[in-house]
């Protein structure tokens, strides 16, 4: 009985879905002293990260390092400075203490700025290989997010020639088959053949077809 290869599209990846950011990073430019037991205290410099600016508008529930406590918005509002994404931007600037810090502290690590792009996109833009390999650890990072522009972390990371990047990408599960809005593929935004190379490898390993064939079946044993 013949058998064929049946092709079959390549599965889409979820669309990720923008969510406000559960935890805010500020900066503290003065110290506080705590007054009472259930407040924080915290030096010049220091970064916060605050839970509810809800609850109480005159009480902010944050943690800095192993602490949690209120800290007195009316103290505090005009003499901090708001990190507005932090995870995005620590993955940008290749900031691997600042990463690992917000994550402790319960950053989401699948947020998305307005463009659509996750942290693990950004660190893929710009080629920080530790950035890239610590958020690929993660539960739901979003390897094969695509932003409002189609172009997921293999894309941009082909597209700005971090071969290191792309084939750590692509060992993690990247699929080398999405297309984005202007329908190319990752190979062809590189100008890098050792790029082309890993992930023309990678597709045909994708693509190869694991059933048995004739020879399989031949027996030269007596």
């Amino acid at each position: 009985m013949a058998t064929g290869k049946t092709s079959t599209k390549p599965p889409q990846p979820p669309k990720p879905v923008r969510r406000p950011g559960k935890v805010k990073v500020v900066r503290a430019l003065y110290n506080y002293t705590a007054q009472h037991a259930d407040e924080l205290s915290f030096e010049e410099g220091q970064l916060l990260y605050v839970h509810d600016l809800d609850t109480d508008p005159n009480w902010w529930k944050a943690k800095c390092g192993e602490k949690e406590g209120l800290i007195p918005s009316n103290y505090v509002e005009e003499q901090m400075e708001q990190v507005e994404l932090p995870l995005h931007e620590a993955a940008r600037r290749g900031n691997i203490s600042f990463l690992l810090e917000c994550l402790r502290q319960g950053v989401s690590p699948t947020g998305l700025d307005s463009a659509g792009n996750t942290p693990l996109y950004w660190a893929a833009r710009t080629g920080h290989l530790d950035c890239v390999r610590h958020l690929l650890t993660l539960h739901n990072t979003g390897i094969n997010a695509q932003n409002k522009m189609g172009d997921s972390p293999l894309h941009v990371a082909s597209a700005h020639n971090h071969l290191d990047v792309v084939n750590l990408l692509l060992d993690s599960g990247a699929t080398p088959a999405l297309r984005n809005n202007d329908k190319l593929l990752a190979e062809e935004l590189t100008t890098d053949p050792a790029i082309i190379n890993s992930i023309q490898m990678s597709q045909r390993n994708c693509d190869r077809d694991y059933g048995y064939n004739a020879e399989d079946y031949n027996d030269d044993s007596d």
